[in-house]
């Protein structure tokens, strides 16, 4: 039986009285990858909001290794790593400052020089943050998110602003994490990546379900022939192919 790490059960968050999640219930295994799959505006980074503790639900709980991370804020963030879209970093810090920051706030940090080669950032070191690139800030906001040594990781949009060489260079260094048992919990627009990285996937429309499984399951059950068409047709786009 596969051990659950993160459990979502009767999810439902308002705002302004308008519902942005209904009633949203999963469960993601130990040491898979599992992707949250919306358009924008469905829900997804509120629901990372409210795994991570950093937004109340209005019903319904999550939990993290078996804790309510807003309760135990301290002992999940011990072993959790977060990259969200908008990260803010102060000016005139450098990519190598950012890294040592982060690295002293843990007992057992991650190498960040090996990180740092392993998402092609090593010769920015000594690189003013607010000079990087979009794709180079959201490459290093990956790894801030796994100095931590985490046994999760949450990667929201992670490859959002990246060519296409540079998001497969990030799909192979999550693959190598993957090999060494960590959890990742994504959210991406790019069904080619929820393919390529993921062992389920959960579909979410308008903050609502509409199918979780394994990606084989969802095409199967949407009578397609990949991820991207079983989407549009769990969506209702059908017209869009």
């Amino acid at each position: 039986m596969n051990e659950q790490c993160i459990q979502v059960k009767n999810l439902t968050k308002s705002f302004s009285g308008r519902k942005v999640i209904h009633d949203l219930s999963f469960e993601v295994n130990k040491g898979e990858v599992f992707a949250l799959l919306g358009h924008n505006g469905a829900g997804k980074s509120t629901t990372i909001d409210l795994i991570l503790g950093l937004k109340s639900p209005d019903e319904g709980n999550a939990t993290i290794l078996g804790m309510n991370a807003a309760k135990h804020r301290k002992k999940v963030f011990e072993k959790v790593g977060v990259q969200l879209q908008h990260t803010e970093y102060q000016n005139l810090m450098t990519v190598e400052e950012a890294c040592m920051e982060y690295a002293s706030l843990y007992e057992k940090p991650s190498d960040y020089k090996a990180l740092l080669h392993s998402f092609g950032l090593s010769d920015l070191k000594k690189s003013y943050i607010n000079k990087l690139s979009g794709g180079e800030k959201q490459k290093l906001s990956v790894v801030l998110a796994l100095i931590g040594n985490p046994e999760i990781v949450f990667l929201d949009e992670l490859t959002t602003g990246l060519d296409v060489a540079a998001r497969r260079e990030v799909w192979r260094t999550l693959k190598h994490l993957k090999e060494k048992g960590l959890t990742i919990f994504l959210t991406t627009h790019y069904m080619e990546e929820a393919q390529a990285l993921c062992d389920r996937v959960c579909l979410i429309k308008s903050g609502e379900k509409v199918i979780e499984g394994t990606i084989a399951e969802i095409v199967k059950a949407s009578g397609k022939t990949n991820l991207e068409e079983a989407y549009l047709y769990f969506m209702g786009e059908e017209n869009l192919l």
